[in-house]
């Protein structure tokens, strides 16, 4: 009977209906968590390294573990039943009355309530609100937030397929953040300027896919996660605000994958040559204009055997024009910068090189990850303090899941950035976009130690409790970044903070995309000049519909 499941299995997702989910899932959705811990399981082979993932491949998981499910706690079987509301199944057969007639407010063929919803043959279209609303009290704040919009997607054929979100959010309060200065949460640009304690932005994403069975095309504007990370990613995370890229997946081999994207960032930085004069007095009568900045990146993906993942990337920050040669997939970025600038450092671009292991239940329930991220690095005085320039970041984590119980998952991380990575000599070419970090939140000359539990004792319930420890140097300047008569600053040099966070957090998901949110924290800081003590604590409440 098992092998008669497998066949069902395999035919199944070979079939149109599956075949037409060609789009992207957001980022922060919590199927990520899910479908990691199966992996850290041995029950599926999750390939999350770059993130969004496929729709498509959520539902192929999801019917996977469907199939052997008897490995699951009942816990995990509820949520697969839940989550397949939203991302649909091929194992069983749909009786479904397909129609052009929009249907509001009413169920889906996979019993998932949608504000709008379109089902024929070959189309499908969802449209579903978003809603979010916040409140957060610590001792010497009180913010609100408050945001609302729509976002949908929708496939045709057996390859297209788009997705879209729109939502208009106000912060408001004291103690705000607008610049979300050392913090995790994304960053954000203001639609206009502060006004008392207020102030209003809007989240945008839209994306055109392409897909076939080894692969998927995709252009839009995004986030795009590579690695691994509690509480940040150093070589690609969600910390800078959303921008355009233009995104290539391959499956080539069941062992070999390949990534490539090339994106449009924002450099913020003013080209005096470009800007002119309106020839009348508003807003100061000038035209700005920005100079460009853009990114590419490559990876490749080997799996030699099931459970370890081993990867290779580079990624290259270029300025003031588009350049053929950074737009060819496979082409090796930092040679095709030295042919094309002559080896010179004023005129290249800024490259860098990071590694990635990850080992899943390759140790029962464990999953064992680090990465590597080179901004700039002498192999001849790696060990020479004198001559050293170890502009790199690295990362070790590891976490056990059912852990003396079911659904609870243990977890430690460490990471370290060193002096002046992510920055360089060219302010169009540091590996920023619109003021944020595209790397870890914490930024360069830190390090950060995590250890957190998590538990879901309930389908849709989770729990985390987290220990974080910070530390934090100074910036630094670009001479002493570039200066070779002299040694490199020590890592932590101008120590700037020292801090500790204990968070408790719940959330729970009522209904598909219908979130309750709390949390609990004790923050300790230790602030530079004078290195004072400051405790504070803080209160969060929030729900959301969509993310």
């Amino acid at each position: 009977m098992k092998y008669i499941f497998f066949v069902l299995f395999f035919c199944a997702i070979g079939s149109t209906s599956i075949h037409a989910q060609t789009v992207m899932e957001n980022v922060h959705a919590p199927i990520y968590d899910f479908l990691s811990l199966q992996a850290q399981k041995g029950n599926i082979v999750f390939d999350d390294l770059v993130r969004p993932i496929s729709r498509l491949k959520i539902t192929e998981y999801l019917d996977s573990l469907t199939v052997t499910k008897n490995h699951l706690s009942k816990v995990e079987r509820e949520e697969i039943i839940f989550y397949q509301k939203e991302y649909g199944t091929a194992l069983t057969q749909k009786q479904w009355n397909y129609s052009e007639k929009p249907r509001f407010l009413k169920k889906d063929s996979n019993h998932r309530l949608r504000l709008l919803s379109v089902e024929k043959e070959k189309f499908t279209l969802n449209i579903d609100p978003l809603i979010q609303s916040g409140y957060e009290k610590g001792d010497t704040t009180k913010v609100t937030k408050f945001a609302r919009g729509i976002q949908g997607w929708a496939t045709w054929g057996n390859h297209f397929g788009l997705n879209f979100s729109f939502a208009d959010a106000t912060e408001t309060g004291s103690g705000l953040n607008p610049d979300k200065i050392f913090t995790p949460d994304q960053g954000i640009v203001l639609n206009t300027p502060i006004v008392g304690k207020s102030f209003n932005y809007n989240e945008t994403s839209a994306s055109l896919y392409y897909s076939w069975k080894h692969g998927i095309v995709s252009i839009g504007q995004d986030y795009l996660l590579w690695g691994y990370g509690e509480n940040g990613r150093m070589v690609l995370s969600d910390k800078a605000p959303v921008y355009p890229y233009v995104r290539l997946s391959l499956d080539i081999l069941k062992w070999l994958r390949f990534e490539y994207s090339n994106a449009v960032l924002a450099s913020n930085v003013i080209d005096s040559n470009q800007t002119y004069f309106n020839g009348n007095s508003v807003f100061g009568g000038e035209r700005i204009l920005y100079r460009p900045k853009y990114m590419a990146t490559n990876t490749l993906i080997f799996r030699p055997t099931k459970g370890l993942d081993l990867s290779f990337g580079e990624s290259v920050i270029y300025s003031d024009q588009i350049q053929i040669g950074y737009l060819l997939p496979f082409i090796y970025l930092k040679g095709y910068d030295q042919y094309a600038n002559g080896n010179r450092g004023q005129a290249g671009s800024n490259s860098q090189v990071f590694f990635q292991v990850s080992s899943r239940n390759q140790i029962k329930n464990t999953h064992i990850y680090g990465g590597l991220f080179i901004d700039e690095i002498s192999l001849s005085n790696v060990f020479n303090p004198q001559k050293s320039r170890n502009q790199l970041g690295y990362s070790l984590g590891a976490s056990i899941t059912d852990v003396l119980i079911p659904n609870l998952t243990l977890l430690a991380e460490y990471s370290r950035i060193n002096p002046f990575v992510y920055e360089n000599q060219n302010t169009t070419q540091t590996y920023y976009s619109n003021y944020s970090t595209l790397g870890d939140w914490m930024g360069n000359n830190a390090d950060r130690l995590i250890v957190s539990a998590k538990y879901t004792p309930l389908p849709r319930l989770k729990l985390m409790a987290r220990y974080q420890y910070i530390r934090k140097g100074g910036a630094g300047t670009v001479d002493q970044q570039y200066d070779l008569t002299k040694p490199q600053p020590p890592f932590l040099f101008d120590l700037q903070r020292k801090q500790t966070e204990l968070l408790f957090k719940a959330n729970y998901e009522v209904l598909n995309n219908f979130y309750l949110t709390g949390s609990y924290s004790a923050t300790n800081q230790l602030l530079a000049p004078n290195f004072l003590t400051k405790n504070f604590k803080t209160l969060s409440l929030g729900m959301s519909i969509g993310l």
